[in-house]
């Protein structure tokens, strides 16, 4: 009776037909990396027993996902090997499950959800400190990891202007789970935020990482080794994940619904490096639909850059504001096979270039403009 009434309550995925969405589940640490370490547990296994939990839920419930771990087990798996695995399965969601802590003597409860970037604060810095460093215990982590050191703030640099074409997904999923946690579980919302974690560098697909709460807190230590409380966390994160599948499907990037920012459409500034270029050769005659035009995007940054950056390496580019980030592009045509070109040469000095596109100036999705592309062929 107890499983039925369960049943009853419980959200379930669509049934509709298509490929496999593929989500690797992430239980962060593992056999001789125990993570954090509070007076009773260890975060290795809170993590374990929330990912698996999860995946069981989405397993029961979403006949239409693939649901791969890292480890299922109590073994370690290095940071890149992690990436790896969602890379080679070509996952449409990646998930890092962890648990927070905080040296002895300070106290702090709630649950936070991260997406790659630039740490803006001391305390998410130290968060990806923390997690980053079970490179040290690894074999060769100086040269698989090009000289990384967790523990040096210098080191983190580097996400500044690192590109994530999948950042819009990734934090729209972020803001899904920390709504969950806060509304499902009834946990402190510490917010989405970004930082510089090894683990989601290396990812191909929208990715997060997900701080559960504080083992070395003693009454969130014992919520989170609780079954109530590996329930409760679990069940939000697939809450999440439904409410995320709703809305993107199998193409990623290119297939997700337009953020409330891009459908009011999301303007090009014109007082960047250089003027934004005119589309007025894009605009169609009075009664036809303007044409989509492609550039090429080239960085993503939270803070706009001077004029003649050295960041954009001599190339004229102007840049759009979205989700709080300038998004720095280059080139403008109608012709899709151009762009790519143009893409192609350019990847040798912007590495994760990838192609963009607009209707007049609204961003739009991008697999939708190269169909009008080719349909115009």
């Amino acid at each position: 009776m107890l499983w039925i009434c369960l049943w009853l309550v419980l959200p379930v995925c669509s049934m509709a037909a298509g490929e496999d969405f593929v989500v690797v589940i992430d239980a962060g640490h593992g056999g001789k990396d125990p993570g954090a370490v509070g007076k009773k547990a260890k975060e290795k296994n809170i993590n374990l027993n929330v990912a698996l939990a999860l995946g069981n839920l989405i397993k029961e419930n979403c006949a239409n996902t693939r649901v791969i771990y890292t480890r299922s087990t109590d073994v370690f798996v290095s940071l890149d090997r992690r990436a790896k695995i969602a890379n080679d399965a070509k996952a449409d969601l990646f998930i890092s499950i962890h648990t927070n802590a905080l040296p002895k003597g300070r106290i702090a409860r709630g649950t936070e959800t991260y997406t790659l970037g630039m740490a803006r604060a001391n305390e998410n810095l130290e968060v990806a400190k923390r997690e980053n460093s079970v490179i040290l215990v690894e074999d060769n982590y100086q040269e698989r990891y090009a000289g990384f050191n967790p523990n040096s703030a210098e080191s983190y640099i580097m996400f500044e202007f690192m590109q994530d074409k999948y950042m819009e997904q990734s934090v729209s999923f972020a803001k899904l789970i920390q709504g969950q946690f806060k509304s499902h579980a009834k946990r402190v919302d510490k917010g989405v935020h970004q930082a510089g974690f090894l683990v989601l560098r290396a990812t191909s697909m929208p990715s997060v990482l997900v701080e559960l709460g504080y083992i070395s807190t003693p009454d969130e230590e014992t919520y989170l080794n609780s079954k109530k409380g590996v329930e409760a966390l679990s069940r939000s994160i697939y809450r999440a994940f439904l409410d995320y599948k709703k809305t993107h499907t199998k193409e990623g990037t290119a297939s997700v619904r337009p953020s409330s920012d891009i459908s009011r459409g999301v303007k090009a500034n014109q007082s960047g490096i250089e003027p934004a270029p005119s589309t007025k050769e894009a605009k169609a005659t009075k009664g036809q639909k303007q044409r989509p035009v492609f550039k090429v995007q080239l960085l993503s940054t939270s803070a706009k850059l001077p004029a003649r950056s050295s960041k954009l390496k001599g190339v004229k580019a102007s840049y759009y504001t979205e989700n709080g980030l300038y998004k720095y592009t280059t080139g403008e045509t109608e012709d899709y096979n151009e762009i790519l070109r143009l893409k192609r040469q350019l990847e040798k000095q912007f590495k994760g270039a990838f192609v963009v596109a607009f209707r007049g100036d609204a961003k739009m999705d991008v697999q939708e403009a190269i169909r009008e592309f080719k349909d115009r062929k």
